[in-house]
């Protein structure tokens, strides 16, 4: 059991012995357990266009003339293939450039007052991100997962939010091997009470093992964003 102050994140590490284990994670106050932790597919109902756009970040924006996709989605792998493209062989002579990407969404009034990130498992490439108009971060790399809190510039319920995205991948040749183009793995809503497991925050792994056992080492990392401390439990199972 452990004293949490707001924000910092504390970290735990433990070893527990078992010849066979099944392993699930939670964080509890002490009096109550905390709300679970929601995950909904983004994947749907995304609007597209294969340009650079200026402004398409901003709510007002009108997009009801680009396509309507889902993701994964690559717009490289359409085409058309051209021996001159920048691209060169290893991009499979098609074409390189700018994509953007926007999805309007309402947040139900029972994930109002949680913390909701999104959860891009990969964007090819030089992506960067906004959410009614406030840029969330930027990230070079297409390969790399990557997660934005979202909570401080939604809107309050049932009004509608736009998530915009533009992915550039201009600069060719950019890998020895295709790499196609866009948001080309899958995306999620995440949402979560004020005290939650890190982006990436569990990690277990087996030092030693043998066929009778195994030490099993789990390694957690947790956060606080209430506005005040608390006392809570992790468990393990």
């Amino acid at each position: 059991m452990s004293f949490f102050p707001p924000s910092p994140a504390v970290r735990w590490r433990f070893f527990c012995l078992s010849s066979a284990a099944v392993l699930a994670f939670g964080v509890a106050t002490a009096q109550a357990q905390a709300p679970a932790r929601r995950t909904t597919s983004f994947d749907t109902d995304w609007r597209f266009i294969q340009q650079d756009v200026p402004g398409a970040e901003q709510v007002a924006f009108r997009d009801a003339t680009w396509k309507t996709v889902a993701v994964p989605h690559d717009w490289s792998i359409a085409g058309p293939y051209d021996r001159e493209a920048a691209t060169g062989r290893g991009g499979g002579y098609l074409p390189g450039g700018v994509g953007w990407y926007r999805k309007q969404f309402t947040v139900p009034a029972a994930e109002s007052k949680r913390r909701v990130v999104v959860e891009f498992d990969g964007v090819m490439a030089n992506s960067t991100v906004w959410l009614n108009g406030h840029q969330l971060g930027q990230r070079p790399s297409g390969y790399s997962s990557l997660a934005y809190d979202l909570t401080d510039y939604l809107r309050p319920s049932g009004q509608p939010n736009v998530l915009a995205v533009r992915a550039d991948n201009t600069v060719q040749p950019a890998s020895r091997y295709y790499t196609g183009a866009g948001i080309y793995r899958h995306v999620r809503l995440v949402s979560t009470g004020d005290t939650h497991f890190t982006y990436g925050g569990v990690f277990v792994s087996a030092p030693q093992a043998t066929a009778a056992q195994a030490k099993v080492q789990v390694q957690a990392e947790v956060v606080n964003q209430a506005a005040a401390a608390g006392t809570f439990t992790f468990q393990v199972r």
